[in-house]
């Protein structure tokens, strides 16, 4: 695709929106991009924001040999006031001189994007023109890879919170003029504050000065390289960049492009929002494994817990989660029956590798769609893989297809005004559905970016189901997109506005996807036909698993600043007028009144039990009977989890009986499935009015033959 102009003129907080970072591998291979406002958060869920590529300039005057210095702007949103090199910015995605760099570049020192990016930004920042610049005069030198959290600008100590911060793998370019009065200086007034050339004695004095500040990766460069310095033990003298320009410019003395050095922050830029600590204390190998500077499981170098990068984007990993200990489950010897059943007695079998399966789909293709729902949904994943042949891979891709849509909706940061996010929704069925190329690349995180990423291997698999599972899947994702637009631009950061509201949304992100499963469940013909049209039902399936979710999540949404507890029902019991009350009560009535609130949307939650299980009465294949059931109960049992209980407010609550509930749905409709499947609903749902048929009623039967192999037009 062709790259666009970048436009100079666009303000501090549209540069964060809009300019579209590098994102990086720790070996530097681009896998992504990420706006500049999000690489640069500093919080729980990222602790030292997202790695990104940097490049760092180096202007020398010949003639006297000083380097000249800017200060950046006090309006600067990341590390105002600082003195540091001559430039030093981003390269970008998407220019219309391109700016990204790939491994053979850097193999080879050109990296003509870093030099590019280098230019625009020389002129920008300090007005520097054109044509006073020539790629071929940069010196690419190495490679630093650091991180910082913009305490001391933010605040001095570390626990002060600070959002932002640069992790960075920064690319150091030296340049040479042949006096101050060859190139022009117009600086930036939003940009740069004040120039200075300075000598190597100048800047040392500057250094010493306790009342300047300095860019720690400025900081880094000059003392690691830039400056000569002398081995205490030895006394041998140490050569520096600077110490002998011509020799740096003109040979290959001091260029290293196979090294990443890798650079903790002093102690002052540690911290944060994130809290993070020390990174390199394994050495340099340390960071093999990592991710976007974490470490698997969310530890970096030295064990310190600092976010979970197999998180799910948003606010995922930001709050604690609440489990039950290992010791608990083990002394209910119901639980321990029940894994032992689930796992090795009845497990739930994939049907995956069916002859039907197996000629219809590109294998390769049906394998990463199986494998990334294990990654964004492993819940979902065994209860899928578990249906018959003829309708598994229908709802494996609606699947897919909805949790792509889903983290366009989510990523709050990725899209550069809420008008072009309603814009990616809405033609969302006819691009991502239509375009077997279609991607976007740098929106979500983790494996969700990875789904948008990789979305063709999706559409393969999607193109060579039946027409008309294809018609409800594309069907669902308009409607669906249609109301997630509508909430786009709501300001949603205490809640929906009523119980009215609260239902919609939900209705939009889940009572859709339940009308849909209905309708494939029918188009498989494992249903019976009338099954499409039980639309206050399939609604209401939706609408008990998503309310479960948002009682559930009351903190992560909260933290994340998109809520969905409706205002009508909470302001009834905060006394402070916000929603976050519950999260801080102040007093045992603080306490008592967030416990009645919770009290109060989870009986709201329940009254949709009764319909669900009327649902499930209708059903008649055994697998499709699990696949609906085993969420259900999962969710009343996460209900009763939750009732009164103040974890709610602390952190997420989790449900740690999923086998119990898994095992006993299992075996009830096993070997032909002519008995009860769901049992007595949890304690806090017993008593209550039933519409519909009883549990009792729910008979469902084996799956019927298999279709012919759908065509893959």
């Amino acid at each position: 695709m062709a790259g666009v102009p970048w436009d100079p003129t666009q303000s501090q907080s549209d540069f964060m929106l809009r300019d579209t970072c590098i994102v990086l591998s720790p070996d530097d291979d681009v896998v992504g991009s990420s706006s500049k406002k999000a690489a640069h958060v500093f919080s729980p869920g990222q602790p030292r924001g997202v790695l990104h590529r940097a490049f760092s300039v180096f202007l020398f005057d010949e003639s006297s040999g000083e380097l000249l210095l800017q200060k950046r702007a006090a309006s600067k949103i990341t590390f105002p006031n600082v003195w540091t090199n001559t430039c030093c910015s981003h390269p970008l995605h998407g220019m219309e001189v391109d700016e990204v760099d790939g491994p053979e570049d850097v193999k080879d020192g050109s990296v003509k994007g870093a030099k590019n990016a280098a230019i625009r930004k020389l002129g920008h920042e300090l007005g520097i023109e054109a044509d006073e610049l020539k790629v071929e005069d940069f010196k690419f030198l190495t490679r630093l890879h650091y991180w910082a959290a913009d305490t001391v600008t933010h605040g001095e100590k570390r626990m002060m919170n600070s959002p932002w911060g640069e992790h960075e793998i920064d690319y150091v370019l030296f340049m040479t003029v042949p006096s101050k009065e060859s190139v022009t200086l117009k600086p930036h007034p939003d940009e740069v504050d004040d120039v200075m050339w300075v000598s190597q004695a100048k800047l040392l004095e500057m250094f010493d000065d306790k009342t300047l500040l300095f860019s720690p990766w400025f900081r880094i460069i000059t003392n690691r390289w830039v400056i000569g310095s002398t081995d205490s033990e030895s006394g041998e003298k140490k050569a520096g960049w600077w110490d002998d320009l011509d020799r740096t410019m003109k040979t290959d003395d001091f260029c290293d492009y196979g090294t990443i050095h890798r650079f903790d922050p002093p102690e002052e830029h540690m911290g944060g929002a994130g809290d993070a600590g020390e990174w390199l204390v394994g050495g340099d190998e340390a960071v093999k494994g990592m991710e976007n500077g974490v470490m698997p499981n969310g530890n970096n170098v030295n064990g310190e817990v600092v976010g979970d990068s197999t998180k799910k984007q948003g606010a995922y990993g930001k709050v604690k989660t609440h489990k039950e200990s290992k010791l608990s489950q083990i002394l209910h010897l119901d639980e321990v029956w029940s894994a032992i059943t689930l796992l090795y007695i009845s497990p739930l079998e994939s049907n995956l590798e069916s002859p039907l399966i197996r000629e219809t789909f590109n294998p390769l293709d049906l394998k990463f769609c199986d494998d990334i729902l294990c990654k964004v949904s492993r819940s979902f994943a065994a209860v899928i893989r578990q249906l018959p042949s003829q309708l598994l891979v229908d709802v494996l891709i609606f699947y897919l297809v909805l949790r792509a849509l889903d983290t366009i909706e989510d990523d709050m940061t990725y899209f550069p005004s809420n008008e072009e996010k309603v814009k990616s929704l809405l033609a969302f069925h006819k691009t991502a559905l239509v375009d077997p190329t279609w991607t976007m690349m740098g929106c979500g995180e983790g494996d969700e970016r990875r789904l948008l990423e990789e979305f063709p291997k999706c559409h393969s698999v999607y193109a060579a189901l039946p027409e008309g599972s294809r018609r409800v899947i594309s069907d669902i994702t308009l409607r669906m997109a249609t109301g997630m637009a509508e909430f786009v631009d709501k300001d949603l950061g205490q809640g929906t506005v009523d119980v009215a509201q609260y239902n919609r949304y939900c209705h939009f992100v889940a009572g859709l996807v339940g009308e849909g499963l209905s309708r494939l469940f029918a188009s498989s013909e494992l249903e019976r036909s009338a099954l499409a049209g039980e639309l206050h039902l399939s609604d209401q399936m939706g609408l008990f698993l998503q309310k479960t979710n948002i009682i559930r999540d009351y903190l992560e949404d909260y933290v994340d600043g998109r809520a969905f507890w409706p205002q009508s029902i909470w302001k009834k019991y905060s006394a402070g007028g916000d929603l976050g009350y519950f999260a801080n009560p102040a007093t045992e009535e603080a306490k008592k009144a967030g416990l009645c609130c919770l009290n109060d949307l989870v009986t709201d939650a329940l009254e949709l039990a009764p319909d669900c299980l009327a649902y499930l009465s209708k059903l008649r294949c055994a697998e499709v009977f699990r696949f609906c059931a085993i969420p259900q109960v999962m969710a009343i049992a996460t209900l009763d989890r939750c009732y009164h209980n103040a974890d709610v407010f602390t952190g997420v609550v989790k449900y740690g009986r999923a086998c119990r509930a898994s095992s006993s749905t299992t075996q009830s409709t096993c070997g032909g499935c002519t008995g009860s499947s769901t049992g007595s609903p949890p304690a806090s749902s017993r008593g209550r009015r039933r519409r519909g048929g009883p549990a009792s009623t729910i008979r469902p039967t084996t799956g019927q033959p298999e279709r012919a192999a759908p065509s893959s037009s």
